[in-house]
């Protein structure tokens, strides 16, 4: 098993009340194959592949309320200690840590600012299995109302470093882990989005081409939020899946 570097989002999946339904809409989109986990107790999680890879993950709500939202997972060695830096740094443990079968233990978390994130300690599972190819996901980026706070908090739980860097009118800051950049963060932009959404993390997938992924997306019943635009790492558009989840797409740039 490859091990997941603490610190980094290794893993992605889709809650949803229409799983039946998103397991046909998002491998017509990106070529996907489901693998239906067997304990019953799962409730119908499906692992998505891509070339015989895992890359995302699809299931029922966690409560009968829950809007449906891809959510963020963050890899840790130890999902008690993260929930514990989350509540001493101002979030709140909106699910305790808990063991996933014998596939890894996890923690359902939130910022400050109200975005939901998830982190994941590994064990059978180390998380996706490929990453940065079309159908894989991306990147994974913190849209916030409160930068500032949003910086102190991920550094106390995650120990990232936050680098600043202008883009057009904003500012973009990147996560550093170690060496890497894993994450970045900007503010709310408007441009569709819905006005009253707290923080969110927003979940990124390449593709080969982004226009038409997003027309393809259109034509199985999504929605367009922001039209195919280019930006420096590629061409990226922001969609909102049949049922309301919302997660974007980029042609990488070679």
């Amino acid at each position: 098993m490859s091990t997941a570097v603490p610190g980094t989002p290794c893993w992605t999946d889709l809650a949803t009340p229409e799983l039946e339904a998103a397991k046909r809409f998002y491998p017509e989109l990106f070529g996907w194959t489901g693998q239906v986990s067997p304990q019953p107790e799962a409730g119908g999680y499906t692992i998505f592949l891509k070339d015989g890879r895992s890359v995302a993950g699809a299931g029922p709500p966690a409560t009968p309320d829950q809007v449906p939202i891809w959510s963020t997972y963050v890899a840790t060695d130890d999902a008690d200690l993260a929930a514990t830096r989350v509540e001493a740094a101002g979030g709140t443990v909106l699910v305790a840590p808990f063991d996933v079968f014998d596939q890894g233990r996890m923690a359902v978390l939130a910022d400050p600012a109200g975005a939901v994130f998830s982190v994941w300690q590994p064990m059978a599972m180390a998380g996706a299995e490929l990453f940065n190819v079309p159908g894989a996901m991306t990147w994974n980026e913190l849209v916030s109302p409160d930068p500032e706070g949003a910086k102190v908090f991920y550094e106390l739980v995650f120990g990232w470093h936050p680098e600043d860097q202008p883009m057009g009118d904003i500012t973009y800051t990147g996560w550093r882990c170690g060496a890497r950049i894993v994450a970045g963060m900007m503010p709310p932009l408007g441009d569709g989005y819905p006005a009253d959404l707290p923080a969110y993390w927003s979940v990124y997938f390449a593709v080969a081409d982004a226009d038409a992924t997003a027309a393809r997306a259109a034509e199985l019943g999504g929605t367009i939020l922001v039209p195919p635009r280019d930006i420096p790492t590629g061409r990226t558009a922001a969609l909102r899946d049949p049922h309301g989840a919302l997660f974007s797409i980029t042609a990488l740039t070679p």
